[in-house]
């Protein structure tokens, strides 16, 4: 298990150097089911559709256009520790009203660089697995939602259809590699991604770690045969 330091370290050097080729890749790896997920995730929180809204670990910014695309009047601080997928993201942003509304930062997910009680939603697609000290980073989620703001966690699971998991370990562990490798000159990513979903917490452990830093109401989702899980906590 890599230290804190050295997994921060490792994890940005790889998304800095897949960075021009990552929303290919999703799209590709995906078959394009990525777009259906963040939709999806972006509904839970229709309910705020004019507050301020945190995405946490935005990447390249897919998320962040998604929550201005459905919400004419929400604004998003785009939070992310790899500049350069922010800058992939900010170079492709669509010429409207989206642009002005997405305040793309470089910050840590475990230090997040906002006021407490600022944000009605938190968004995070992907980026859970990234972080060093899971636990720190889901105290400082709790922490910059308001009273009554909603944590929506998007992150990879390990399905359990007996029919499903295998093949789904096949094409995770020995063609996505395969693949990514080709298209990003960078096979380790993708086996890193492999790995750390195979490292990751099973969903009631995930559930646990938000009602310790404070969150009510928590549940999770399963989608697409359980390759991803949607978590929900209420503060």
């Amino acid at each position: 298990m890599q230290a804190p330091v050295e997994k921060k370290k490792f994890v940005r050097d790889k998304f800095s150097a897949i960075s021009p080729r990552y929303d290919l890749l999703n799209s590709l790896l995906s078959f394009q089911i990525d777009r259906y997920w963040r939709w999806k995730t972006t509904r839970q929180l229709r309910a705020f559709s004019e507050g301020p809204v945190l995405d946490l670990c935005a990447g390249t910014l897919p998320l962040s256009l998604e929550l201005t695309r459905q919400a004419k009047n929400r604004t998003v601080l785009a939070v992310d520790f790899c500049e350069d997928m922010l800058r992939s993201g900010i170079k492709v942003l669509p010429n409207d009203d989206r642009r002005d509304r997405i305040f793309p930062v470089c910050g840590d997910g475990e230090e997040i660089p906002a006021p407490a009680n600022t944000f009605w939603g938190c968004t995070v697609a992907f980026g859970v697995r990234n972080l060093s000290r899971t636990q720190q980073g889901l105290n400082e989620m709790f922490r910059i939602l308001k009273p009554g703001g909603k944590l929506l966690i998007l992150e990879f699971s390990r399905p359990s259809n007996p029919v499903i998991k295998p093949l789904y370990n096949f094409y995770l562990n020995t063609i996505l590699p395969r693949i990514a490798g080709l298209v990003s000159g960078d096979k380790e990513a993708y086996e890193y991604l492999a790995s750390s979903i195979a490292a990751f917490y099973e969903p009631g452990e995930l559930l646990d770690m938000l009602k310790v830093a404070g969150f009510r109401s928590t549940g999770s989702k399963p989608l697409t045969f359980g390759i991803v899980t949607l978590y929900i906590g209420v503060k």
